[in-house]
């Protein structure tokens, strides 16, 4: 995978008086929030907790980024991990105030953390793909949204879902087209 985009990043930057590009935060937050829940989920927080990790990953982001520097050799989206797994382990030691023995329930909880480091690419991948066809989807008339998604999502060929539809297969090719220059530019150096 290629690194996260480096002109995001720089757009995060603050600025000396301390403002932060809006547009690019909220950019920011709207790719990178589901992933981060997901990734809280999987190492087994239920979903308010996962919530609660989720909000203060985005807070240590926030702050570190004025002094973060974007290594081109290095992965954000490592770092990014590498921030959610510490600040799980921190809050997980923080509710431990006596000495316990380990028990199955701990042991399956270390295995599903390293299970779950194990396929954070590929949930970054997919996480990040849905986040940025969501927000295309409104560029599309509603029954072209449906024909797409029959087709990528569901497995149709096109005459298929140009039948189901009612969608002509032109207008389904011509929109496939689009919505894959625009996946591409959007996600140019974040995947």
């Amino acid at each position: 995978m290629n690194p996260t985009s480096e002109s995001l990043l720089f757009r995060l930057q603050h600025s000396p008086d301390g403002d932060v590009d809006q547009n690019a935060w909220e950019k920011f937050v709207e790719l990178y929030t589901p992933l981060i829940f997901h990734w809280a989920r999987k190492v087994g927080l239920q979903q308010s907790d996962a919530a609660d990790l989720v909000q203060d990953v985005l807070a240590i982001v926030f702050r570190r980024l004025p002094d973060f520097q974007y290594d081109a050799s290095g992965s954000f989206r490592g770092w990014l991990r590498t921030v959610t797994l510490n600040k799980f382990r921190e809050k997980k030691r923080k509710r431990v105030t006596k000495v316990s023995i380990a028990s199955n329930s701990m042991l399956e909880m270390i295995v599903s953390v390293q299970r779950a480091e194990s396929t954070w690419d590929l949930d970054y991948g997919r996480m990040l793909l849905k986040q940025t066809m969501g927000l295309m989807e409104q560029d599309f008339k509603s029954e072209t949204w449906k024909a797409l998604r029959a087709v990528m999502a569901e497995g149709l060929t096109v005459d298929q879902a140009a039948e189901s539809t009612g969608v002509s297969v032109w207008t389904i090719y011509s929109a496939k087209a689009r919505l894959m220059k625009r996946l591409r530019e959007e996600l140019k150096g974040l995947l």
